[in-house]
């Protein structure tokens, strides 16, 4: 009877599973390559300055002193200013620390207010029933915290009837003052004039 041996395959590096490789903090929290830090291992100064708790005010260290420190906190080194001279580092924990940043770009973002402008145009001699579908409109964008750019068009010769377009803008805004301060009164540009509403703040 033949006996087949198998051939020999070498086992592939980095591991028997083959999985890609992760940076591991020096508390022993798997911390994936993507992270916006080096950290540890991972910094190449040979020379930084230490911030963190428990920590003395301005200290430069070589390198591996600053590992060694963070070490023993059971913490990691974290270079926070790689472009300073020399880097920057904090010792702390680096999933707290990346937990603490991200909320702070979250508060950020949420203070960062999108204006929005909505337009409401009309004609000089625009009909009760076409100005209130559009003072509607109007009340549902300021509900929304939306700025209303209310605008009147001149067609042709129509531009004679400019005083006509002031005071339908003026009613607007009169028929808005509950929910709506102007910021910018009635201004003829060409044939277009144009009036900015913005919503009243909460009293």
């Amino acid at each position: 009877m033949a006996i087949t041996q198998k051939p020999f395959t070498p086992r592939p590096m980095g591991g028997a599973n083959n999985k890609p490789q992760q940076q591991q903090g020096m508390r022993g929290k798997r911390v994936e390559k993507e992270n916006p830090n080096r950290i540890n291992n991972e910094i190449t100064a040979p020379m930084v300055r230490i911030v963190g708790d428990n920590v003395e005010p301005n200290l430069v260290v070589p390198i591996k002193q600053a590992i060694a420190m963070a070490d023993e906190m059971e913490l990691d080194l974290i270079e926070i200013s790689p472009n300073a001279e020399p880097p920057v580092c904090r010792i702390a924990d680096y999933q707290k620390f990346l937990y603490q940043q991200k909320r702070k770009a979250k508060e950020i973002k949420a203070k960062q207010v999108k204006i929005v402008v909505k337009e409401i145009r009309f004609g000089p001699q625009t009909d009760d029933h076409d100005y209130n579908f559009k003072l509607k409109h109007a009340e549902n964008f300021i509900k929304e915290g939306a700025k209303v750019k209310a605008s009147v068009f001149f067609r042709g010769r129509s531009i004679v009837f400019k005083e006509q377009g002031e005071i339908l803008l003026l009613r607007f805004a009169t028929d808005l003052e509950e929910i709506a301060k102007v910021e910018m009164m009635p201004k003829l540009d060409g044939k277009k004039m144009n009036m900015m509403l913005a919503p009243k703040g909460k009293k």
